[in-house]
């Protein structure tokens, strides 16, 4: 029911990623860490000496932000089956902030709660240095994490959420909150009043829909200017630009791709053998199915072809393919381990010349893709169109 990003599987046949990960990890333990544990860094505040992979900005509307950011949900291990230690991933977010990021991206649903705490711990050195981005809309209880089932939208509760968040991020502020679904029972226009009520008292500074039916977009758009949307897109799940992203350029909105490498798929981690643990969420993703993931491993071969030929990783080439469809596109892979961190950021340095990019995007368009994004009950709550406000 939330997003679902890419992470890193038990169990996979790893290949030209992984030598490029081993280099990365004599790195991060010599230049990153100076010898100190994870922990350690995260209880010094970060590594001063880390190198800056990201120097990249680019703006979502009006909001500047890294080119490529850090999608934050798989702090707690909750979507994925991995087993993350807290200071680990404060040390982790710390890391990526002295690697040039400044977008760091969460949700009240990731945890749930937890990854705010976690988040806003880590960043509270250099809080006015970032660009933090949560999302409200699940019906969780703001003191418990309690999921109660469903969405809810109602003002209300949005404006109960938001100080929720406030409080487990340690800010004063949320720089761009998001509606994490469209709620079918909500009026977008309640919604985005009620964003615009609380961007007039500071305590957002932007808003953004994540998932939305184009209409809806459209609609919260006129009552409060969206700053971005975040939906899935990746090489793999490319339905935004048949009408969100034709709509965000009219609109001048920002874009943000929630799991950019195709949970982790466009990295050439997982192949046919590969069998995900239990709990991971991707056992259930019809794209991963026995009788579709081959023919989808097309689309990893490809990648692995041009980041030979560019002299990149394979994650390297899926984040810089995103990067250059359009100047105001922002992908936030997310990550639990250090190396992977590193490799992710150095998509920054990756460059495409116009020929590059029309050659790239007629291949990958030319290998279709078999089987859903997402399960079907997942799936149906994308692409929702908000009710009718009664006049």
């Amino acid at each position: 029911m939330h997003h679902f990003e890419d992470i890193d599987p038990r169990s996979s046949h790893r290949q030209d990623r992984r030598s490029f990960l081993r280099a990365a990890g004599i790195l991060a333990a010599s230049t990153i860490t100076g010898g100190l544990s994870l922990p350690a860094i995260a209880q010094q505040g970060g590594a001063p000496s880390a190198e800056r992979l990201v120097n990249g900005r680019r703006k979502l509307g009006q909001l500047e932000v890294s080119s490529v950011g850090l999608g934050c949900q798989d702090m707690t291990g909750t979507f994925y089956a991995t087993a993350p230690r807290r200071p680990d991933m404060i040390a982790l977010a710390r890391a990526a902030h002295d690697r040039g990021v400044t977008l760091f991206d969460a949700a009240e649903a990731y945890g749930p709660l937890e990854v705010e705490r976690i988040l806003g711990e880590a960043v509270a050195p250099f809080r006015n240095q970032v660009v933090i981005s949560s999302k409200f809309g699940w019906n969780i209880d703001p003191e418990t994490g309690r999921m109660a089932g469903g969405l809810n939208s109602r003002p209300d509760h949005i404006r109960l959420a938001v100080d929720g968040m406030l409080k487990r991020l340690q800010t004063d502020r949320i720089d761009l909150l998001y509606q994490h679904r469209v709620d079918p029972a909500v009026p977008i226009e309640d919604v985005a009043g009620t964003v615009k009520d609380l961007i007039a008292q500071g305590k957002v500074l932007h808003f953004g829909l994540s998932e939305p039916g184009p209409k809806t977009l459209r609609r919260a758009h006129a009552v409060q200017p969206v700053t971005a949307v975040q939906n899935e897109y990746s090489m793999m799940a490319r339905d935004p630009e048949d009408d969100i992203l034709p709509i965000c350029e009219e609109l001048g909105i920002g874009f943000v791709c929630w799991s950019p490498l195709a949970m982790a798929f466009l990295t050439g981690d997982i192949d046919q053998n590969t069998r995900f643990e239990r709990g991971d969420f991707r056992a259930a993703v019809p794209w991963f199915a026995p009788d579709n993931r081959p023919w989808n491993l097309a689309l990893v071969g490809l990648v692995r072809e041009w980041a030979r030929r560019k002299g990149a990783t394979p994650s390297q080439i899926a984040l810089a393919w995103l990067l250059a469809q359009k100047p105001w596109i922002v992908p936030i892979p997310g990550t639990t381990k250090m190396p992977h961190l590193q490799d992710n950021l150095g998509a920054d340095a990756v460059r495409f010349t116009p020929a590059e990019v029309r050659e790239l995007n007629a291949a990958v368009a030319r290998v279709p893709i078999h089987g859903a994004r997402l399960p079907a009950g997942v799936l149906a709550l994308s692409g929702v169109e908000a009710p009718a406000k009664q006049r």
